[in-house]
């Protein structure tokens, strides 16, 4: 039997939102739900996961999607979708005010799409049963501290001064993270004492049943963790290697055990469906990211939840175009995406001429070897050199790092809300830059 008549003897089909059947049944009663995407910049990744969403929230009662962002741009368009007092009327105008680079990512007009039908979905119901929208990331240093001392001036004077001498420590390095980095070559320490001060006033458990507004606590209680994390990242980025990766998913993963958390109430266990890069959701231990030391979500959540109480669903696609930059902090491009690299899973993918279909990986152990071999798997990350493809590909063995996987033979761009006119916001990991 030929690789090919193994991939369309494994595939579903995968045209039309019902097709979905055989996923929801694979989720199960499973609390979490991970969907990747292989770029930051293909329409048919957004569009799908967002209608995987659609129907977990609306037949199986999920409470949150969080998303691969920052927590203070999340939270604007979070207000949006639970018609919170304040909150924009149109999620549009939140997504479009995102200013840090790459604001493609979710300033487009498939997240837009989304979000206005998760505000639609909301209105009909109880305020404490609307379905939240969050960040995960870890970026947001400055506007996180920011939030934190705003936060403290008009409800709680008392830790003020202490978010004060935090943000002060940061100050002369003018919101620059480089600056801070490179700083703490030569200070160690840089402002952890700072930032653990902080933290430690404001780490107390956050819950519906708290005598202070929920949603407020949780808010100024994440920033303060962002504004940790962000600390660490930044000191850990400047040295290489694995470290600051395992600092930005472990902040992820710790974030979505608090939000689970916290729309656990009423007898009832918090569901969340979580959006972000392959390389973040599809458990580590089945690429070589392990054998570099590195750890992410996908992993984690597995590990502290139970591999049954986890479903991971990972994305895949053959040419077309992306939404990408040429190099860190450029204006975006259209790019042309070439067809897969010779031995990889999509060239194996490719080679069926499926135009698009769903794999659930089954239960038992004797399954195609498209499956359980080592295959590399392309990564796009928002910055790409279509000349440099064939370096794109994180070597994978797809039933281990997926519970499912959704393909598209011909993938096409993002359609984003604005053009990245000037150089924004912070560096971002490496060597995968996603």
């Amino acid at each position: 039997m030929s690789d090919a008549d193994d991939v369309l003897g494994a595939a579903l089909p995968l045209e039309y939102e019902e097709d979905l059947d055989p996923l929801l049944d694979r989720i199960g009663d499973a609390a979490c739900v991970l969907i990747g995407e292989a770029s930051h910049g293909t329409h048919e990744y957004y569009a799908w996961r967002a209608a995987i969403t659609r129907r977990l929230i609306a037949e199986r009662g999920f409470s949150f999607v969080a998303v691969e962002g920052d927590w203070p741009d999340c939270r604007r368009v979070g207000r949006s979708v639970t018609l919170a007092p304040g909150g924009a009327e149109d999620p549009r105008t939140a997504l479009n005010a995102f200013e840090r680079w790459p604001t493609w990512m979710w300033a487009n007009d498939e997240t837009v799409r989304f979000c206005r039908w998760l505000r639609e979905h909301n209105a009909g119901l109880p305020p404490d049963e609307r379905a939240g929208f969050y960040g995960l990331d870890v970026y947001s240093l400055w506007e996180s501290l920011r939030a934190v001392v705003d936060h403290l001036a008009e409800h709680r004077p008392e830790y003020l001064r202490t978010a004060l001498e935090a943000y002060r420590c940061f100050e002369p390095h003018g919101e620059d993270p480089r600056s801070y980095g490179w700083n703490t070559a030569l200070v160690p320490d840089g402002c952890t004492e700072e930032i653990m001060a902080l933290l430690t006033r404001l780490r107390r458990p956050v819950s519906h049943g708290d005598s202070r507004d929920p949603d407020e606590e949780l808010d100024v209680r994440q920033n303060a963790e962002v504004a940790a994390g962000a600390e660490r990242y930044y000191r850990t980025m400047i040295g290489g290697g694995p470290e600051s990766w395992n600092v930005r998913d472990v902040h992820m993963a710790d974030t979505l055990d608090r939000l689970t958390d916290f729309h656990t109430h009423g007898g009832q266990t918090g569901k969340g469906v979580v959006w972000a890069h392959n390389t973040h959701v599809g458990d580590a231990r089945a690429t070589d990211m392990a054998d570099a030391g590195m750890v992410n979500l996908g992993q984690l959540a597995r590990e502290r939840r139970g591999r049954d109480r986890v479903v991971i669903v990972g994305f895949a696609g053959g040419p077309g175009e992306v939404v990408a930059a040429p190099s860190w902090g450029d204006p975006m491009e259209v790019m042309t995406v070439p067809p897969p690299a010779h031995g990889s899973l999509e060239e194996v993918l490719a080679r069926s001429e499926l135009h698009r279909g769903l794999f659930v990986v089954p239960p038992e152990r004797d399954m195609p070897a498209f499956l359980t071999g080592t295959l590399g798997h392309r990564a796009i990350g928002v910055v790409y050199d279509p000349d440099r493809d064939p370096r794109q590909y994180v070597p994978t063995r797809l039933a281990d790092r997926y519970d499912a996987l959704c393909w598209f033979r011909i993938t096409s761009a993002l359609a984003p809300l604005h053009l990245e006119a000037a150089r924004r916001g912070e560096l971002e990991t490496m060597p995968t830059g996603v």
